[in-house]
């Protein structure tokens, strides 16, 4: 990324400024903006989360917003109530109160001198969901937003539950945000207070997990802030990016489908990154197009913001199987409208082995059956690839050894396809609680096998996700698995595989017990979205940029990282296990004297084929120091499960100078819900 040193305006910055709420609470905010702001306003963008603006993010918001604010905006970075140096307490996400607190942030910017009264927000990740949820409210400063791996539907399509089974993600990022909302603020900028604050913090968290889990179903906590429920309420234009790495690229597409306001997409090879530090690569010149953005929708600048195809995707070319790439080889694609009139859905059967060519049929009632090993799953990677550690799917061979495998004959020219592919299935089913996982592979002529896309469904839920009912063993039911959209292009002498499991393990939670399935032919079919490749890519808007910046915060890193992600399997005991470390080492912020280690560890833990021996951890270890005061918190949650429920134990303690000032253990058992 170039770091980019001159700019068009001269900006200076405020650290600490205290943003009263309604309430009486106050939320502290970094502001970068123009040094004429001051004599003449300009307006302003809101950087909305629970990430601490002080440190932890400081070096990722120092490359974006003093740039933004260099082309002539006031960039505001403000913590979520309870984080940082925000006062409150933060106990969930997206409450209401997380969503009346930015409206009064918002108005509270508009007022200010510096500014002209117009606003936008923008963010990645629950920025993203923050502007998103906040756009649905209708502001009435809010002129535009910018977001990037987000969701619309928190139950169907985030890192809770996928097609109605529970996600291993679920636990992972419960443990992350027990831990974020649990650090003490900096007594630099909160002085005397920071200790009342902490133990204001500490008194008042639980275990994320546990509320998570009383939701098990389509219900109103999670239709609260899914904008799929309304988007007619949406009103202003929307800049919507992701990547086909990550678990959030679906959305983009379906804001493009049911939004009517201007609106662009965006999708790349990028995991959970913002476009201009994706990985993996290419990266593009993200922040020249959300300045763009900016200048069309909030100074009415009539410039290319609004040109070219409403869809920008990165076509990925065949590579074979890897945890971790640094490029992702293909060309940018671009389609008029979404749906695209381009892409043509093309239904293939489903016969013993075989996946047939469009307009075959095949042999109805055929019998093919599969009892997934628990072993199924351990090279599927993360529900939402950071790329570090390297976290994409490794080589299905093994996957599909328990797995019912269908294989198209070696493709005679090159495939592409763009959207998300379905499977449609005629099964049966030998318990009343099951899952199917999908998954759909590039298979090179040497046999190598890399994950294209895959969906998971329970089918206690194939009706809809509101209301499930137990299955009936041995009758026939009809399910529908949707797969994640991508953008892939398959070789000739290359196959299309499809996979089949009826476990899923660690990625998602399996069924209380072993389950026979059965699929028939002759209404059994995968339907692929084929973009045909004579199709011209339309991309008639100006080619990227080269990724850039302003310079990042200084940081030294006093203690080596370290990352792992290790699959180990005991022949004695038949124990497996996925252990994943992430541990930024100690990185010294060089501006604020600071010192700060984040430590996350992850374990999922079976037995055999013993369902009920399943098992997920999830511990933080959140250190900062400065000359004497040194604070760490430790927070720790186990997940385990019998036939009827799940079973949670968590434990958070707090440490002042070596001491263990705070410390608490909670229990709690949750029936499982047809799950």
């Amino acid at each position: 990324m170039r770091a980019v040193t001159s700019l068009p305006c001269a900006i200076k910055e405020e650290e600490h400024v205290r943003i009263p709420v309604s309430d009486g609470t106050r939320l502290s905010a970094r502001i970068w903006r123009p040094t004429a702001s001051d004599d003449e306003p300009v307006p302003a963008v809101l950087e909305y989360i629970p990430y601490r603006k002080r440190d932890l993010s400081s070096v990722r918001d120092s490359i974006h917003h003093p740039y933004m604010a260099g082309h002539g905006y006031a960039c505001v970075r403000v913590d979520i109530r309870g984080t940082g140096e925000s006062e409150g307490v933060l106990t969930d996400e997206y409450l209401e109160v997380e969503q009346t607190d930015a409206e009064d942030v918002l108005a509270w910017l508009a007022d200010q001198p510096w500014c002209d009264g117009r606003t936008g927000m923008m963010g990645i990740s629950w920025g993203a969901f923050s502007a998103l949820q906040v756009a649905a409210r209708r502001p009435p400063s809010l002129r535009a937003i910018v977001i990037a791996s987000f969701t619309d539907d928190r139950y169907a399509d985030d890192m809770h539950y996928m097609g109605g089974c529970l996600l291993s993600d679920n636990l992972a990022e419960a443990g992350t945000m027990f831990a974020y909302a649990t650090c003490p603020p900096d007594p630099a900028l909160v002085g005397d207070r920071w200790r009342d604050m902490w133990r204001e913090r500490l008194e008042n968290s639980r275990p994320w997990a546990a509320e998570w889990l009383r939701h098990q179903r389509r219900d109103d906590y999670w239709r609260h802030a899914s904008v799929c429920e309304d988007y007619s309420a949406v009103r202003v234009p929307v800049l919507a990016s992701s990547g086909w790495a990550d678990g959030y690229s679906n959305a983009v597409t379906r804001l493009l489908e049911n939004l009517d306001v201007p609106r662009r997409g965006l999708i790349g090879p990028w995991s959970h990154k913002y476009p201009h530090l994706g990985e993996p690569g290419p990266a593009i010149g993200y922040l020249q197009e959300v300045v763009r953005w900016w200048d069309h929708w909030l100074k009415d600048k009539d410039n290319e913001a609004m040109d070219g195809p409403m869809l920008r995707a990165w076509m990925q070319e065949s590579v074979p199987p890897s945890t971790s790439y640094e490029e992702r080889p293909g060309r940018w694609v671009g389609e008029p409208a979404w749906p695209s009139p381009h892409i043509e859905r093309l239904s293939r059967p489903l016969s013993p082995h075989r996946i047939g060519a469009p307009g075959e049929t095949a042999a109805d009632g055929t019998e093919m059956t599969v009892q997934s090993p628990l072993s199924v799953g351990q090279f599927a990677g993360k529900w939402a690839s950071y790329n570090a550690p390297p976290d994409l799917p490794y080589d299905q061979r093994e996957e599909d050894g328990g797995s019912m495998v269908f294989d198209t004959d070696p493709l005679p020219e090159r495939l592409e396809i763009l959207g998300a592919p379905t499977v449609e299935l005629d099964l049966s089913v030998s318990e009343p609680v099951a899952m199917v996982a999908a998954r759909l592979s590039d298979v090179a002529p040497d046999g190598r096998a890399t994950r294209v896309s895959y969906g998971l469904l329970n089918l206690t839920r194939r009706d809809g996700r509101a209301a499930p009912e137990p299955l009936v063993p041995g009758e026939h039911y009809r399910a529908v698995v949707q797969l994640n959209g991508t953008a892939q292009a398959f070789p000739p002498g290359h196959r299309i595989r499809l996979s089949l499991s009826t476990s899923y393990w660690p990625l998602a939670w399996p069924p209380p017990r072993p389950v026979l399935l059965t699929v028939y032919s002759g209404a059994s079919a995968l339907t692929l979205p084929v973009r045909p490749a004579a199709e011209p890519d339309e991309v008639t808007a100006r080619p990227f940029d080269e990724p850039e910046g302003t310079p990042p915060l200084e940081v030294t890193q006093v203690s080596p990282p370290e990352q792992r992600w290790t699959v180990s399997r005991d022949l004695v005991g038949y124990n497996a296990s996925l252990e994943i470390v992430k541990d930024n080492g100690t990185v010294r912020y060089e501006d604020i004297g600071l010192e700060a280690s984040r430590r996350a560890y992850e374990r999922y833990d079976s037995v055999a084929d013993d369902f009920q021996s399943v098992r997920g951890e999830s511990a933080w270890t959140m250190t900062f120091r400065r000359d004497d005061w040194e604070v760490r918190t430790v927070t720790r949650t186990v997940l385990r499960s019998t036939e009827t429920e799940f079973l949670l134990h968590a434990t958070l303690d707090g440490y002042e100078g070596g001491e263990r000032v705070f410390s608490r253990t909670w229990n709690e058992t949750v029936p499982r819900d047809h799950l």
